[in-house]
């Protein structure tokens, strides 16, 4: 999708997230809704390890930047790293690396069977805090550790009482960072950024260890995957030497051939946060309408990106982070969920193209923020850990929006969203604003493989 139009939509945005129920012992809760403009109270740090390990937990006592919580790519399993007293004998060189006696360690969320459950990862000495954690769909959890001017990557995985950990290889670089789980499930691929070219590695999954499968020209972050095969991959890229920050995709089965991707305008910043493969529906960054807004688009479409006010409410953040999948040919009904951050804390807000309304909820205490998994029936889940659940998950099942807006009639341009707006409800709202227009052109003319994308 290579989109040069943008427009906004009406919307209505409804109060703040209600308090959450308390969850019971199968650390499983639902949400309910609350009073509006009741906006949710912080949930608070998440929990440590299970019981009966050799590390007792620190519920509620990470630092404010704890290291990231992260889905395999079917949601069946997570991993973190978790805080935690060591309460082997000092002696052996057990405790943490600041000498309190508390040690950072891999921690596996088992998410797809009747009760979820926590399984330790320890080994023999703590976890560095920036080191990441990415679960494979077998179980296994890839671990990235930084060591000395190296990045070094093994497999861990439980064995009996023990941990078990297969050494992958190392990638010899200032800077690594793992990419969201591959949509194959065995796979996982990382970006190392330099000064004019950004290499993409292939660190589990390969046939001989770390494999560089693509050089990017430019300055890449981000990573969304296009398809479910794992092979198109989106990149946010800043050229050498400065300009505007442009998505492109990746064919990682062409050597990395870029293609454009978002060109909503000539000097706007467009970035690529989320993409459902099944139907095409994109969530997109860009400051086109002349600050940042959160828009949408369909890949492949030659409709414009639009840019919902329900999207920007006042006084938060508002991030996209799942999208429900199996929604095929109907980007509009799919329901995304967002985190939102805000003075009170960070809560829940669920959202559909064609309803055009944000539906605000809390999260459970305990919420590992800005991660969760729909099904394809519209149930929402939320891991989240506390004093009392060591690994839960809780359901929201997406609010049904009171008067759903039908899909445009096909077209190309900015004219084409209004001249339907009356029977579509995505008119634009307020006055016309004057923004720049080039014209789109749409996926069938710049397809994601046979064009190279200059420099």
């Amino acid at each position: 999708m290579t989109a040069c139009a943008i427009e906004n939509e009406t919307a209505e945005a409804s109060g703040a997230a209600p308090d959450a129920e308390g969850a019971g012992n199968t650390g499983e809760t639902v949400l309910e809704d609350s009073a509006p403009d009741d906006p949710p109270e912080d949930p608070g740090g998440p929990g440590g390890a299970s019981p009966g390990t050799s590390l007792a937990a620190l519920p509620g006592s990470l630092p404010v930047a704890a290291p990231a919580f992260t889905l395999s790519a079917d949601g069946s399993y997570a991993a973190r790293l978790a805080l935690a007293h060591v309460t082997a004998d000092p002696s052996d060189g057990a405790g943490g690396a600041d000498g309190a006696g508390e040690a950072w360690f891999v921690e596996r969320w088992t998410l797809d069977g009747h009760e979820p459950y926590a399984v330790p990862l320890p080994l023999d000495q703590p976890e560095e805090p920036d080191s990441e954690v990415l679960p494979l769909a077998d179980g296994r959890v890839l671990i990235r550790r930084r060591v000395a001017d190296r990045h070094v990557v093994s497999l861990l995985y439980p064995t009996g009482p023990g941990t078990g950990e297969l050494p992958l290889g190392a990638v010899e670089c200032a800077e690594l960072t793992l990419l969201p789980p591959s949509p194959d499930g065995v796979s996982a691929y990382a970006l190392s950024a330099g000064p004019r070219a950004t290499s993409v590695w292939l660190v589990a999954g390969g046939a001989f260890g770390p494999e560089l499968v693509a050089e990017v020209p430019g300055r890449c972050s981000g990573g969304v995957w296009l398809d479910r095969a794992g092979r198109m991959l989106a990149l946010d890229r800043e050229m050498p030497g400065g300009g505007p920050v442009k998505a492109v995709a990746v064919d990682l089965e062409r050597g990395g051939e870029v293609t454009p991707l978002l060109q909503i305008a000539p000097d706007s910043n467009d970035r690529l946060l989320l993409a459902d493969p099944d139907s095409g529906l994109l969530l997109i960054r860009s400051d086109a309408p002349g600050h940042d807004r959160l828009g949408w688009g369909v890949l492949g479409s030659c409709l414009p990106v639009r840019f919902p006010e329900c999207l920007r409410p006042a006084d938060v953040a508002v991030t996209p982070f799942a999208v429900q999948p199996g929604q095929m040919l109907m980007p509009e009904s799919c329901a995304v969920a967002l985190r939102i951050d805000g003075p009170a804390g960070s809560w829940v807000g669920v959202w559909r193209p064609a309803g055009r309304r944000l539906h605000q909820r809390a999260a459970p205490a305990g919420w590992q923020a800005g991660r969760g998994v729909w099904t394809r029936d519209g149930v929402l889940g939320l891991p989240y850990a506390d004093g009392n659940v060591a690994c839960g998950v809780a359901r929201l099942e997406a609010p049904a929006d009171e008067e759903p807006g039908a899909w445009p009639s096909p077209g190309c341009g900015a004219e084409s969203g209004a001249e339907s707006g009356a029977e579509s409800g995505m008119q634009p709202s307020g006055g016309a604003v004057p923004l720049p227009v080039c014209k789109p052109v749409p996926l069938r003319q710049a397809p994601l493989t046979g064009r190279m994308m200059p420099g």
